[in-house]
């Protein structure tokens, strides 16, 4: 096979304009001044408002939240913590009044505080915002 075989003619090839390029990560709320309040006041993370929406300011990350008036909660984690010590994360989460999810499904279950901890992968405990997206603590291994 030459070198020409797998690459197709009229394909071009692609631009590093998607490799250099900042990143972020974006989510919808239904409230504005309730998600301000949950992401800067109980979690205690720097958030800026713009015109459009919020900026979360978590380490070197943004992450950007925006108003959507017929919002509806994602089904899946939007935004995960990585902590050091995921007993005091959720010593923390529990002192600042969130509830832990609790789950008892065949491919995750979690203890009586609400963490998961398998035999593979991270030790994690889910958590709502105010708007219902799924939020996490995890700690690696």
């Amino acid at each position: 096979m030459s070198a020409k075989a797998g690459t197709s003619p009229g394909r071009k090839k692609a631009a590093n304009v998607f490799k250099e390029a900042k990143t972020f990560s974006s989510f919808s709320v239904n409230d504005l001044q309730k998600a301000k309040q949950f992401y800067g006041e109980t979690l205690g993370l720097d958030v800026s408002e713009t015109p459009e929406g919020l900026e979360l300011h978590t380490a070197d990350n943004v992450v950007f939240l925006y108003p959507k008036p017929n919002h509806t909660p994602a089904s899946f984690t939007v935004l995960n913590f990585a902590v050091d010590d995921i007993e005091a994360a959720v010593d923390e989460l529990t002192g600042l009044g969130v509830k832990l999810e609790h789950y008892n499904l065949p491919d995750i279950k979690t203890d009586e505080r609400g963490i998961a901890r398998g035999p593979d992968g991270p030790t994690i405990a889910w958590f709502k915002d105010p708007a219902g997206n799924i939020l996490s603590v995890l700690e690696e291994r």
